[in-house]
């Protein structure tokens, strides 16, 4: 089989080159990226591609299946750029497979693309997509759900998997994690669980994880296989206020939901770190996700405990872990993070190094 990967460098995109690499009914792999890494994976040909803007056709005629990863969260600032790569560029990434003939599709939506639900039981694939209205990566991961549903009305011969994944961390992720969504003023020597005597708690704060490799797995099972439709994916248990307290032996502390909120505000606009209030609703109004659909169509198994896949992030940022492709250099930050620090922390510009870890 010959798959096509988008996003191939990214903290999914690697781990799917992996997954694809040991499976044996995969002969061909093509990761497309941005930026063409300077030590390609074994067996993988990476070839540099723009999906707002490079014929995508050529490079998808003869695949048996395209994986859609790409995607941009930052420069958060910038909302005409992440709109014009996330909704854009996936509508672009569609109708290419669509003209070259590809005959199965597997993007990369989210549990951020589901409307608000519950938080004390788990939803199935049939919950709405409508996302969160104030988050514009909600909005964008529910705008190309309408996108895949307009093209699976036209193209009923389109194999069209949707994955739906909780929060996804693995530690070679950890450097790219905390540029996008922390910012350069936190030490990376502070993230350890000896110094964090507390933790959040607020009864819709309760969130899903999935290792990046349990995650890969899924693809490559929708890839290869014959599923057609949504699937939720995550790892147990869910994280919340006294499970992170449990994990890092620190105090849950109840929080106002607006307090949460004000202090990403605040700290946004001040530009102290990249990440705006909506990643605060969205995590708040989204619901958990029942798995059930995965394990039992894609025969889908985690092989990862969801705290332990958190530890293993903190302990990744806490000593600067990453590899070698552009976004998850651990050195795109520049000296000093200089370059994260010029480029406005959630905004265009700065040095090629800190641009390098913005397109997944």
């Amino acid at each position: 089989m010959r798959i096509v990967v988008t996003g191939g460098t990214g903290n999914v995109g690697s781990a799917v080159l992996r997954a694809l690499r040991r499976d044996p009914t995969v002969d061909e792999i093509v990761g497309i990226a941005r930026r063409r890494p300077a030590e390609p994976p074994p067996d993988v040909e990476m070839l540099a591609a723009d999906v707002t803007r490079d014929d995508l056709v050529p490079l998808f005629r003869g695949a048996d299946a395209v994986v859609h990863l790409a995607w941009l969260i930052q420069p958060s600032r910038d909302r005409r750029l992440t709109s014009e790569v996330n909704v854009g560029g996936s509508e672009r990434v569609v109708r290419a497979a669509v003209d070259a003939g590809v005959p199965a599709l597997v993007y990369a939506s989210s549990v951020g693309a589901y409307s608000p639900g519950p938080k004390d039981r788990r939803v199935d694939e049939s919950w709405p997509t409508d996302g969160v209205p104030s988050s514009f990566y909600a909005r964008d991961k529910a705008a190309v759900e309408r996108i895949l549903d307009d093209v699976e009305r036209e193209h009923p011969g389109l194999r069209v998997v949707r994955l739906r994944p909780g929060l996804i961390f693995q530690r070679t992720a950890a450097s790219e994690i905390r540029r996008l969504f922390v910012g350069p003023f936190l030490p990376g020597r502070l993230v350890d669980p000896r110094l964090i005597p507390i933790v959040p708690s607020h009864p819709r704060l309760r969130f899903q994880a999935v290792h990046a490799d349990d995650v890969a797995e899924a693809y490559l099972r929708a890839a290869v296989g014959d599923a057609r439709g949504a699937f939720n994916v995550a790892d147990e248990p869910v994280l919340d206020g006294p499970a992170l307290g449990c994990l890092l032996h620190a105090r849950p502390v109840r929080v106002h939901a607006g307090l949460l909120r004000a202090l990403a505000d605040w700290t946004w606009r001040l530009r102290l770190q990249p990440t705006p209030a909506g990643w605060v609703d969205m995590a708040l109004g989204v619901p958990l996700m029942d798995t059930t659909r995965a394990r039992r169509e894609l025969g889908w198994t985690p092989r990862h405990d969801a705290g332990a896949t958190l530890l293993e992030l903190l302990q990744g940022m806490r000593e600067g872990a990453g590899d070698s492709t552009p976004p998850l250099d651990p050195h795109a930050g520049g000296p000093l993070r200089a370059g994260e620090l010029a480029s406005g922390i959630g905004a265009r510009g700065g040095p090629p190094p800190a641009t390098a870890s913005r397109r997944a």
